[in-house]
């Protein structure tokens, strides 16, 4: 039973007659009744409470009245829970009382963080291999939801974009149907697409082509998906304001963007945002086989936005310490990224996933086709300006400083919204593509 951290042990034989125990780990009885009391019942025994027990109808057992402590009658399997938005998705889902089922690859330590999401018996673990369907199987067998947070931004000796975003996906979602699962939620890329806009790779972004393609798989394998299409996502121990401050990707002082920076339009959401989105659609009839566009309330010009979030770690031009610069000009950028890319250890922990193919997407602007946002989902969007600086604290350039007299701190203008008809301007400019290189075409 969900919480309780107990195991049974069934027809213990004690003497000459057959007993049925309720034992907690260790073997010590709490409770002894006539095996009568459990006649045709078929419960084996679990040696430890982190292990996923079997399948019952733990909807019918919806017990208290909400929070960690209760039980929402949902079992829900998480893959990729301690990733950036997993983390997020997993205490969401033990603050309404779900039990959480959590599948793990390699080492069993760095999931234990996740334990105290929910309560004692509530958030369990699974070992399980992307490949290997016998494992899916065993991960999803109990849930009535399953959520796949599973992306890498850099492929590895092991695993290469199509496995992450395409095979693996359709795995998943083929066994959740074959399991019965009721919920299936997919995250994509808001610029997936078959043939990904481009800037300097001729055939475009890798990882945006196998993210389309993971969609298809998906849908073809559980027709009934909910899948959200998220922008770049920034909050705590996030990848987009970590790459940007990346000395991979910086030269000294200067900030290297694709032209600039002046014609790539982004419009960044904030995580907890996202969350609250799947959170939503999980309980809303509308959003099965939907797609979801999780983008932000505003857009920005990419040179806008860099130059506010390093103005509000204090790195100014009139300081020094902050210069936009031309990419394509860049050469030693592109070697640190090729080489992040390629080197087997510290891709994640230590370069934050940048690679060519990440310099890519981030030299191209996020494009809507006009499907259902978060707002359809209830979702109330949080403003870059209200909630960026509270994620630049810990980047703060004078962070070591007391600051006695609050007025002494410089003021950072907030980072201007493009209009529609600036933007027009702004993609017509940009498809003169090479040209804007000359000196001069770049203000």
């Amino acid at each position: 039973m969900a919480g309780s951290g107990l195991t049974y042990a069934a027809d213990l034989n004690l003497g000459h007659i057959n007993m049925a125990g309720l034992t907690v780990r260790g073997g010590l009885p709490l409770l002894k009744l006539p095996s009568a009391a459990l006649a045709g019942a078929n419960i084996t025994a679990q040696p430890y409470s982190s292990e996923v027990k079997p399948r019952m109808n733990l909807a019918a057992m919806k017990r208290g009245k909400g929070g960690r402590s209760s039980f929402s009658g949902d079992v829900v399997t998480v893959f990729g829970g301690s990733g950036f938005l997993g983390r997020g998705v997993a205490n969401r889902l033990g603050k309404n009382g779900s039990q959480i089922i959590f599948p793990y690859r390699g080492d069993h330590y760095k999931m234990m963080r996740l334990k105290v999401v929910g309560d004692l018996g509530q958030v369990l673990f699974c070992p399980f291999e992307l490949m290997d369907e016998e494992s899916i199987r065993r991960a999803v067998a109990r849930s009535n939801i399953v959520i796949n947070l599973v992306g890498r931004g850099i492929e590895t000796k092991n695993f290469s974009y199509k496995d992450v975003n395409v095979t693996g996906p359709a795995k998943i979602a083929k066994i959740c149907r074959e399991m019965g699962v009721k919920r299936l939620v997919h995250m994509s890329s808001i610029n997936a697409r078959a043939q990904p806009d481009t800037a300097f790779l001729s055939a475009g972004s890798a990882w945006l082509k196998t993210k389309y393609e993971g969609e298809l798989a998906v849908r073809d394998e559980f027709p009934d998906a909910t899948i959200f299409r998220a922008s770049d996502m920034y909050g705590q121990k996030d990848q987009f304001i970590s790459q940007i401050f990346d000395r991979m990707s910086r030269v000294g002082t200067k900030i290297p963007l694709f032209m600039k920076g002046k014609y790539t339009v982004k419009q960044p959401v904030f995580w907890s945002d996202v969350v609250s989105g799947i959170m939503n659609s999980l309980y809303d009839p509308d959003a099965i086989g939907q797609t979801y566009e999780a983008l932000g309330p505003d857009r920005f010009t990419m040179n806008e936005l860099v130059r506010y979030m390093f103005e509000q770690s204090n790195r100014t031009e009139e300081e020094w310490n902050l210069q936009i610069t031309e990419l394509m000009l860049e050469p030693r950028v592109f070697a640190k990224c090729y080489l992040t890319g390629i080197i087997p250890f510290g891709g994640v922990n230590y370069f934050n996933q940048l690679n060519i193919d990440r310099l890519e997407r981030m030299s191209i602007s996020d494009e809507s086709q006009g499907l259902p946002n978060l707002t359809d989902l209830g979702v109330k969007l949080t403003k870059v300006a209200d909630q960026m600086p509270n994620e630049l604290i810990f980047r703060d350039n004078y962070g070591y400083l007391v600051i006695e007299d609050p007025s002494d701190l410089p003021k950072v203008n907030p980072p201007k919204t493009i209009r529609f008809d600036e933007e027009r301007a702004v993609q017509l400019q940009r498809g003169k593509g090479l040209i804007n290189l000359l000196p001069g075409a770049i203000a």
